[in-house]
């Protein structure tokens, strides 16, 4: 099972490596859209990876309040708990 620090680790990497979205500018309350300038077409790649690190489905409306990196992570690190 994946420690919360893993998967912010795993989630910054594909931050910084899907999007170049510069490392300086990834922080638990960097928001999505507005600081990282992800699309929603980004979003849903992002997801993918996620369900492909964590090994489960997710369904679009538990990411449907997510608006920063650390929503993300707590999101994924309640559904990976449960």
């Amino acid at each position: 099972m994946l420690s919360r620090d893993q998967i912010y680790e795993k989630l910054t990497g594909y931050l910084e490596d899907m999007f170049e979205v510069p490392a300086e500018k990834v922080s638990m309350n960097a928001r999505l859209f507005e600081d990282l300038d992800l699309d929603s077409i980004d979003a849903v790649d992002l997801v993918v990876k996620l369900q492909e690190l964590t090994g489960r489905k997710f369904k679009p409306e538990e990411f449907k309040s997510v608006r920063t990196v650390g929503d993300v992570l707590d999101r994924v690190h309640a559904l990976v708990e449960a």
